[in-house]
């Protein structure tokens, strides 16, 4: 039997970061930036490294991107509608400019330096919104209760790189109330609801792996979008690409 690969042969993965103005720590309140414990360890049970990027200067983006083997958007508050040249719906969250403003410059870099990027809910519509495309700004049936989520079945679209990786239907687990309306340039629809929901995106033209998905895989057992994500990133991790010294 192989020794099993070292560690620093995972590839490494950078997951975006939630940022909070109070979180209690014992007898502490801070101000934190944080991210649920299910999606670095998704990135480690795929075998990956997983990195926190909490939110930055966009200038930093391209730097930080540059170190990187792969990128994960991860879900969150609902994306500034003035993004997409909407106003705001009643039903929709406040505002996180600076971490719209941090993902948005984060996946820019991914598609210029063609690392692998998978967008988680949130992710996704970052994804919609920086190629041109706008959301639904509130929709019913793909949520439970507040903070818990819900699970429901999604059909891949056969012949697109979901389907390679979800061949088959499935139940997914869910906790979103927007969704994608208008199609960002070049992005075709991976994987649908029952109700017609677009639940997945990706850029065929694009060189690489660009791959998002409206549900949270990081709150269930299926690894298989994960583990496409760290393969591309292990594959991409390649010589001829050279971190910038920072």
């Amino acid at each position: 039997m192989p020794p099993p690969a070292h560690p620093l042969s995972r590839p490494l993965i950078g997951v975006s970061t939630y940022l909070e103005p109070t979180v209690s720590y014992g007898i502490w309140q801070w101000a934190a930036a944080l991210l649920p414990v299910g999606y670095h360890r998704l990135v480690q049970r795929a075998g990956g490294l997983a990195v926190m990027l909490p939110p930055d200067a966009p200038e930093a983006a391209e730097k930080v991107v540059a170190r990187l083997d792969g990128l994960v958007l991860a879900g969150g508050p609902d994306v500034e509608p003035a993004l997409y040249g909407a106003d705001p719906a009643p039903e929709t969250g406040p505002p996180s400019r600076e971490r719209d403003a941090w993902e948005l410059a984060l996946a820019r870099a991914a598609l210029a330096r063609r690392v692998p990027l998978l967008g988680i809910c949130r992710g996704m519509q970052v994804l919609n919104v920086l190629r041109g495309g706008t959301l639904v700004q509130h929709l019913e049936g793909h949520r439970g209760e507040p903070g818990v989520f819900t699970s429901h079945e999604v059909k891949p679209v056969p012949g697109t790189l979901l389907s390679q990786v979800l061949p088959e239907p499935l139940s997914v687990p869910a906790y979103h109330h927007q969704a994608t309306d208008r199609l960002g340039e070049g992005l075709v629809p991976g994987a649908y609801a029952a109700d017609g929901t677009v639940e997945a995106l990706e850029l065929p033209e694009a060189e690489g792996f660009v791959l998002a998905v409206q549900w949270h895989p990081e709150e269930g057992d299926d690894l298989r979008v994960m583990e496409s994500l760290v393969t591309h990133a292990r594959e991409a991790a390649a010589p001829s690409r050279t971190a910038p010294s920072l």
